[in-house]
């Protein structure tokens, strides 16, 4: 159930030169109790006093089913954006208005389906990074598989990259797709793939019977995979959606 409360920064770290990765704990000191692929909202105000708010996943890696002491979040800056100006200044100790969780973009029990296909580009990936313990106690039951392509520029914008490469190394069944459209790696790697992250989709063969699809971050491409999945026989119940609107 969604709260009201306050969080303290207690750390953080760029990312990507235009990505920052925050940690904050609760001022009150509670965990907070959340689904991986949940979000929270930022509450503040325009500089002329009207309230507004914004809304980022929950990137922390607990263990997939108990409350978490430290919330993370990504943050992608926009240029002269609101969020952006507050969030960038924010120092060790300093403390912003929040509220969640929401958001039912999560993995699911009743799901019986061989294979997860996870969809990211940008900050989007971050609902995927906090749903790594449930999908490594998927995988140890076997018979599952889950492949995840995530689209960049370039692999200084692959946010996670080498705890999603870690996570396929240490899991057999899960697969990491590094997806870049404009530079490929200094020195490239075996399971990286050129192009934008739908059209890298036809090369894993979408079925009904075998996959579920979540799609995650730019409209255009949530758009565009929601109908290369749809074309491929896959039934919207079996694709879930949540795009990422960048706010000033």
């Amino acid at each position: 159930m969604a709260e009201q409360f306050i969080l303290r920064l207690a750390d953080s770290r760029m990312l990507a030169p235009t990505v920052r990765h925050l940690v904050f704990e609760r001022v009150d000191g509670k965990p907070l109790a959340f689904i991986p692929g949940q979000f929270l909202q930022i509450h503040f105000h325009y500089d002329d006093g009207t309230a507004t708010k914004r809304s980022y996943s929950v990137a922390s890696v607990g263990d997939g089913s108990s409350p978490v002491g430290r919330i993370e979040i990504a943050v992608s800056y926009v240029d002269g954006g609101a969020a952006t100006r507050l969030l960038s200044g924010l120092q060790v100790g300093d403390t912003i208005d929040a509220s969640g969780p929401y958001g039912r973009f999560c993995l699911q029990d009743a799901d019986s389906h061989p294979r997860y296909l996870l969809l990211a580009t940008g900050t989007g990936v971050t609902p995927y990074r906090a749903m790594l313990p449930q999908l490594a106690k998927l995988l140890a039951q076997g018979q599952r598989e889950v492949v995840l392509l995530y689209g960049a520029r370039n692999e200084t914008e692959l946010l996670y990259g080498e705890e999603f490469e870690a996570f396929a190394q240490a899991h057999p069944g899960f697969t990491f797709h590094g997806c870049l459209s404009r530079q490929p790696r200094a020195v490239p790697r075996p399971h990286d793939r050129h192009g934008h992250v739908q059209s890298v989709l036809a090369e894993l063969a979408p079925s009904a019977e075998r996959d579920i699809a979540y799609l995650c971050g730019n409209p255009n491409m949530v758009d565009a995979a929601f109908n290369a999945l749809k074309e491929c026989g896959l039934p919207i119940p079996q694709i879930r959606r949540e795009k990422y609107i960048s706010s000033r």
